[in-house]
């Protein structure tokens, strides 16, 4: 027995020094058995064995067929219109409770007016994210814009890779590297309108967390994404901290603005479209704002600001944080909870885990795990890197999508050049079509929950304005109810379908909750069964068809992206046709997704201008 264990450790030792433990593991129990049982012929032959290592431990317990019937009635358990009814009137619950109090959603800015679109000036606007900092200048243009001129203009845009050098910048070094960006801009300013030391209103779009004080100012906090930039001086006010690096360069510049990523988003497009209340940023990550009353929120939300912005306050823009809600609203899967459970913030942002561009593809590579070991996807093999979290980058998924041939090649090149199958073996055409389902599963889900997300911030809005005007002795007249929402985001803006499959959910919601005989509250709760499939007796078809409106025309995903991919072929319908134009084509719709171009650069100018006189 000693020798065998020699021998095996020695083994062992070999494989272990080459880093290669999986074989060195493979290679122990060869040589175990064979002390045990003799060779044979067959076991003596010179021809090597196939290497398994990435086929997976394949538990056949059911066909493809079943589990591709499973996971659709899993996918789609939300789409029925009741169940969608159900979880909005939820989700309305969770937000007023969390306008009355909270200290991390539902937080009051120090914005409480919005642009009339008549302003006017030349605005230095700085947008700083996780890999970009741009400086652009803004001229607003307003009544004034000549025919044919835009009223919102980008005169001049710099736009500066963050690459690590400038992320492992400490302290006050930081805003030294800001400040030297906003003066190349400076001089070209100076150098545009003939002037030597012409001075600079500043607004700053900042896409990170900070405690605002004033609507030009707020504490630094940490920034997170490999930031050292608030070692040294965090909490101290960060509209100072550029301000002092500036003034050491004699730049004749002045900050007036600081806005998140979600106001920018939504003062930028109100002051081309006055009925805009509410944006929404859907990219890798997520977020709302919505502009309220400050009646609809507690007085505990406001904490110590001065009697005079209580004085001129009658509304306030409000962030959200929606990525936070929907914990024990909407229904999740196996493969959601597995997600959830892994994550390093699990239920930190349960909508964010169900809907962002960072999620959309981890849920298909879960899937597809469970697929390959359990149904013999791929015939048993793991494609490469998808054992590895978060792989599956959500692209892939809009390529499935993108690609209507009856052969899938399109989709097949960019699955394959992303992971191929080691083995050589192209997936088979029926694969590839398991894999367009999948996608679009996923994205309508995502394009539902976003919906009712949405749906449930409108009707709390119009709660509140009609409550507001009935304190004031004034009524809500049906313009006011028509609201515009600002979006932003490579989700929202370039997935293939998206924001057209979301309009047609919201347009159905709104008429639904309207005509609705009994109020959305008395309606079952999405939480009254289990947390997994859920409906599952309606089919999508069924599910779609009941979101039909009167003329028969889809309002479903499917209807709406096929009218989409013709009006907007460089997002693959991502636009929908009635809103491409903007406010000059009015909608009959109360909620529209209008897509706000530019939105951090021309809501950091806005800001200024429409904040110039607030307290």
């Amino acid at each position: 027995m000693t020798s065998i264990c020699r021998c095996c450790l020695a083994y062992l030792f070999d494989f272990w020094i080459s880093s290669k433990l999986g074989q060195a593991m493979s290679v122990l129990l060869a040589s175990a058995l064979q002390h045990f049982q003799p060779p044979s012929a067959a076991t003596t032959t010179t021809t090597k064995r196939p290497r398994l290592r990435y086929v997976a431990d394949i538990k056949r317990d059911k066909s493809m067929e079943s589990f591709a019937r499973e996971a659709k009635g899993l996918l789609e358990a939300p789409f029925h219109p009741d169940r969608m009814l159900a979880m909005s009137a939820q989700l309305q619950q969770e937000y007023r409770e969390k306008l009355q109090s909270s200290d991390i959603s539902m937080l009051p800015s120090y914005q409480h007016t919005l642009p009339t679109g008549n302003e006017t000036g030349d605005f230095l606007a700085l947008d700083v994210g996780g890999s970009t900092m741009r400086v652009a200048l803004v001229r607003l243009a307003g009544a004034k814009a000549q025919e044919g001129e835009a009223r919102m203009q980008v005169r001049r845009i710099r736009s500066v890779v963050i690459d690590k050098r400038i992320r492992d910048l400490r302290g006050q070094e930081f805003f030294d590297w800001m400040a030297e960006r906003i003066g190349d801009m400076l001089a070209e300013y100076n150098h545009m309108n003939g002037t030597r030391d012409a001075l600079l209103q500043m607004g700053l779009a900042w896409s990170f967390p900070i405690e605002q004080t004033s609507p030009r100012s707020g504490k630094l906090l940490p920034m997170g994404k490999g930031f050292r930039a608030t070692h040294g001086v965090e909490g101290e006010d960060l509209s100072e901290l550029v301000m002092k690096s500036c003034r050491a360069r004699g730049l004749n510049v002045e900050m007036k603005g600081i806005v998140n990523d979600g106001a920018a988003t939504l003062l930028s497009q109100a002051y081309r479209d006055p009925s805009t209340r509410m944006s929404l940023i859907l990219g890798t990550g997520m977020n709302a704002a919505v502009y309220l009353p400050v009646t609809a929120l507690g007085r505990e939300k406001f904490g110590s600001r001065p009697a005079t912005w209580h004085a001129a306050a009658h509304h306030v823009l409000v962030n959200t944080e929606l990525s936070m809600f929907g914990k024990t609203v909407l229904p999740t899967t196996r493969w959601d909870d597995d997600l959830n459970a892994h994550h390093l913030l699990p239920d930190f942002q349960p909508l964010e885990y169900l809907v962002t561009g960072r999620y959309l593809g981890e849920i298909l590579r879960l899937i597809l795990l469970e697929a390959v070991s359990t149904a013999g996807l791929f015939g048993g093999e793991l494609p490469a890197h998808l054992e590895d979290p978060y792989a599956l980058d959500t692209r892939l998924l809009a390529d499935f999508q993108l690609d209507t041939s009856p052969s899938l090649s399109a989709a097949r090149a960019s699955f394959l050049h992303a992971h191929p199958l080691r083995s050589g073996r192209v997936p088979r055409t029926e694969e590839l079509k398991f894999l367009r389902d999948l996608s679009k599963l996923i994205a309508d889900r995502a394009a539902v929950y976003l919906a009712v997300a949405l749906h449930a911030l409108w009707v709390v809005r119009t709660e509140a304005e009609i409550s507001s005007s009935d304190d004031d002795e004034g009524g809500v007249d049906d313009d006011r109810k028509q609201v515009t929402i600002a979006c932003n985001g490579t989700i929202v803006e370039k997935y293939p379908g998206f924001r057209a499959a979301c309009q047609g959910f919201l347009d159905r919601l709104c008429h639904l909750s309207a005509s609705s005989s009994s109020p959305p509250s008395s309606l079952p709760s999405p939480a009254s069964s289990s947390r997994e499939g859920r409906v599952q007796d309606h089919s999508t078809s069924q599910n779609l068809d009941a979101l039909s409106d009167e003329n028969g025309k889809g309002a479903g995903p499917h209807a709406a992206g096929a009218a989409d991919a013709e009006a907007d072929p460089c997002c693959g319908g991502g636009a929908a046709a009635a809103a491409a134009s903007g406010s000059a084509k009015k909608r009959s719709a109360a909620v529209t997704l209008e897509m706000a171009p530019e939105s951090s650069i021309f809501g950091a100018a806005v800001a200024v201008s429409c904040l110039r006189d607030t307290a």
